[in-house]
């Protein structure tokens, strides 16, 4: 099938399992080479790319359709129907925290329910079970067809669109206007609890009691336990998620109130404000496979930082419509302001930029909706090695920009939250048990006004 101007990727949820398998069975392989006694791992943590979507067979154990990617822009039509429908074709109308787009879980489940016919009859027949990739892993780690678990925790259930956010468990008004069947969905748990051990591998035995989606994790992994602490990474998107407490803060500019952690049964949820950049790393793979103007991710850096400039030249890689504040679809990308003088460095320095103007955009949304300003940025994500773009990042901010030595930050919070978990308790989150990380800070060298500061003048 073709679906055109859509962003799709062909993504196996057994390719997706064994890359698990894998990775466990090589780390576990490397510790022995280090001599390191791999009965001392006392827990496994889950982290996951949210809102890809998944459904398969509980009798069988297989998958019954590839999963459908956060990105892709298939279920654009299943999204118009639902607005269609809403009143006043409000986009807005939910009070999921979400707005209705192609980005969440629900119209993804309801675009298969509708298009494969494998995963209509499994509903029908009642084989089928929905879930993130967070919940395919935890069934198939802890059994699959043999007694699996089938679990989420509150903050990849907050991006599905058929969560109540207040209540913290599915809500049967949002499953009955997505016309999907309660019995499909996974048990929603905490973010830090034993949720089943691992039933094969060298791990077999060992509890798993961590799980949070990528961005949640990387808020812990930041230890953004704070009201107002904020963090952004920088992966295939950009997201920045603002710690706002017990209390949900729901947005009037654009951005989505989201889950940040629950880390235990009994504790309290955090929410946060979120804005979401559906392209900044992708930018760079895009001037890579696309256009062939660079060889690789590193080489974007030498380039830009050749010319320091994009002199006029602007680019809004809007590939898969805008996400965060705008949630427009039927955008598509831009560069202007060419001239004869441009060139593939000019270019590599306005893709640098737009992750920096498109972060702009999304914390002065926060500031307005928070009531107060951010002073400085946590980033995290493979894009902060580009030490031009952290700089930039600054500049434009005004804010300094400050980046952990440990920029696995999503892995991190995973693994904090799974040895947090009552019945492990490797550790403990409390404030006054945490360690600090080394940092580098990149400060502004502009200030608000656009003007060069006197200490960038010096230099």
């Amino acid at each position: 099938e073709h679906f055109p101007n859509c962003i799709q990727r062909k993504e196996d949820p057994k390719e997706i399992l064994q890359s698990v398998y894998e990775c466990m069975e090589r780390t576990c392989e490397k510790l022995g080479q280090l001599n390191i006694d791999i009965s001392n791992i006392k827990a496994v943590g889950v982290t996951n790319q949210r809102e890809t979507t998944l459904v398969w067979d509980k009798e069988t154990g297989e998958p019954l359709y590839n999963a459908i990617v956060w990105l892709d822009l298939r279920t654009q039509s299943t999204v118009e129907r639902l607005i269609n429908s809403t009143p006043g074709k409000n986009k807005n109308q939910l009070k999921t925290g979400l707005p209705i787009s192609t980005y969440f879980s629900a119209v993804k489940l309801r675009w298969l329910m509708d298009n494969v016919e494998e995963v209509a009859e499994a509903v029908l027949t009642h084989r089928a079970m929905f879930g993130t990739v967070d919940s395919w892993l935890i069934w198939c780690l802890t059994g699959g067809k043999s007694g699996g678990v089938h679990v989420t925790d509150v903050t990849n259930a907050s991006r599905t669109m058929l969560f109540n956010i207040h209540t913290l468990d599915w809500d049967p008004e949002l499953c009955k206007y997505f016309d999907v069947p309660m019995e499909i969905l996974p048990q929603v748990k905490s973010s830090s609890e034993i949720y089943g051990s691992m039933n094969s591998g060298s791990l077999a035995g060992v509890p798993i009691s961590g799980c949070l989606g990528d961005q949640s994790a990387a808020l812990v992994g930041q230890m953004c336990f704070q009201d107002g602490q904020a963090k952004n990474t920088y992966g295939t998107g950009c997201f920045l998620l603002r710690n706002t407490g017990i209390k949900p803060v729901m947005s009037d500019h654009g951005l989505l109130t989201t889950l940040a952690y629950k880390l235990g049964k009994d504790s309290p949820a955090h929410y946060a404000l979120e804005g979401s950049v559906a392209i900044a790393g992708a930018v760079v793979r895009w001037l890579k496979d696309n256009l062939g103007i660079i060889q690789s991710s590193a080489e974007i850096e030498k380039l830009a930082g050749d010319v320091g400039s994009s002199y006029g030249c602007y680019f809004v890689p809007a590939f898969s419509g805008l996400y965060a504040p705008y949630w427009e679809p039927s955008a598509r990308g831009i560069i202007c302001g060419l001239t004869q003088f441009t060139n593939r460095s000019h270019l590599a320095f306005a893709a640098l930029e737009a992750v920096c103007f498109q972060t702009r955009e999304i914390l002065e949304a926060m500031n307005q909706d928070y009531g107060v300003p951010l002073t400085q940025l946590q980033v995290d994500g493979g894009m902060t090695s580009n030490r031009l773009l952290m700089q930039l990042q600054a500049d434009v901010l005004c804010i300094p920009v400050v980046k952990p030595s440990m920029s696995e930050t999503t892995a991190l919070g995973a693994a904090m939250a799974a040895g947090a978990a009552e019945g492990v308790g490797v550790w403990s989150l409390t404030p006054g048990n945490l360690t600090t990380i080394p940092t580098d800070k990149y400060q502004p060298l502009i200030n608000p006004e656009g003007e060069r500061t006197a200490s960038d003048l010096d230099q």
